[in-house]
């Protein structure tokens, strides 16, 4: 197959830096489009990938470069494309490819794939490498794969929903958020000032629960109507039995049990966050309520488009920092701290100079 040799920015090791270095990116086939890369959000998978922390599930093989919240413009597509051309802005998230024929793709659940391909780290069965993600300046995805991005909002705070946005908005829409429901966010970072801001643009009455009291003006500025100090237990008190539905958006370790408390009858808890040990949970608090704990990771295609369209309609973007890729580094060390407001989106323009 034809190959075209691109800047990338990745890592050579577990202990390396990422450095400015060069992949191969396949030709077109027929179903593929080509991309400019514009921006490309940073998510905490990144870091884990690059420093092969998910080695037991996941080793990394180096060169690796990781990236899987893009958006860029097409550049050129396949004879077979129907749906893109030249010049659309359009966006390539967690995904680039799966089977297409089990039953969760039939069904519109690409996520859950047995044979999914992730946008860097798998197999891949074009170059019989491994994926590279969008730390780049091109990439090369089946259109199937391709989603349109809006033109009426700002594309570097677009690159952050491909992933952080899906995360939150999917399991939203299973569980029938929207008017007359009252939502729990657990944790205002990455993923839970998404939470915020889509619970609110559904309708529903949102409450964040932090540990910082200094992230209670900015929960209101996202949109929650309330804002709980979940250490203070007179606080948490107040709302025992009184959730339809919480979004738990925590990776560290944390008492689950206590929002359990907090679900009424037929209530949920979702799991975004995943902590690495696992949480401990008190049988008789799911029940007694009948009330569920569940997990969900990213959305399917049709239903990361739909967030996108939806995110237009409402002008719901990500709060990012814009960096160049000489910062990476620098925000890697800076995400362990927990130090943005809330998520760092690489230029991908400064990969060229």
């Amino acid at each position: 197959m034809e190959m075209k040799e691109v800047k990338a920015f990745g890592a050579q090791s577990a202990e390396a830096p990422l450095n400015q270095l060069n992949i191969n990116r396949r030709a077109v086939t027929p179903q593929d489009v080509a991309i400019e890369i514009l921006y490309c959000g940073i998510c905490h998978s990144d870091l884990h990938y690059a420093r092969n922390e998910w080695s037991d599930v996941m080793p990394t093989v180096y060169p690796c470069v990781p990236g899987h919240e893009i958006v860029g413009r097409v550049t050129e597509v396949g004879s077979a494309v129907t749906k893109f051309k030249a010049g659309d802005l359009v966006g390539v998230g967690c995904l680039v490819d799966s089977d297409q024929s089990c039953p969760d793709c039939q069904e519109g659940f690409e996520q859950f794939c047995p044979n999914m391909v992730l946008t860097y780290g798998s197999a891949d069965k074009h170059t019989g490498g491994v994926t590279y993600g969008g730390y780049s300046e091109s990439i090369v995805v089946d259109e199937k794969f391709v989603l349109r991005v809006p033109e009426n909002i700002d594309p570097a705070g677009v690159a952050p929903l491909l992933c952080a946005g899906i995360t939150t908005y999917s399991p939203m829409k299973h569980w029938n958020v929207g008017p007359g429901k009252k939502v729990g966010i657990v944790g205002l970072g990455g993923l839970g000032h998404m939470g915020v801001k889509f619970a609110k643009a559904l309708g529903a009455h949102v409450v964040v629960f932090t540990t910082s009291p200094s992230k209670v003006e900015d929960a209101k500025r996202l949109g929650a109507d309330e804002v709980v100090i979940s250490k203070n237990a007179e606080e948490m008190q107040k709302h025992f039995g009184s959730f339809d539905f919480i979004l738990d958006c925590v990776s560290a370790q944390h008492d689950i049990n206590a929002y359990i408390m907090l679900l009424k009858r037929d209530g949920n808890l979702t799991l975004v966050g995943a902590p690495e040990k696992p949480l401990p949970v008190a049988a008789f608090g799911l029940i007694f309520g009948r009330k569920s704990l569940s997990g969900s990771p990213i959305g399917g295609i049709a239903e990361t488009q739909e967030m996108l369209d939806f995110c237009a309609e409402h002008n719901i973007t990500a709060d990012i920092e814009l960096i160049g890729v000489d910062g990476v580094n620098e925000a890697y060390e800076r995400l362990l701290k927990s130090d943005i407001k809330y998520r760092f989106v690489i230029d991908m323009a400064t990969l060229k100079s």
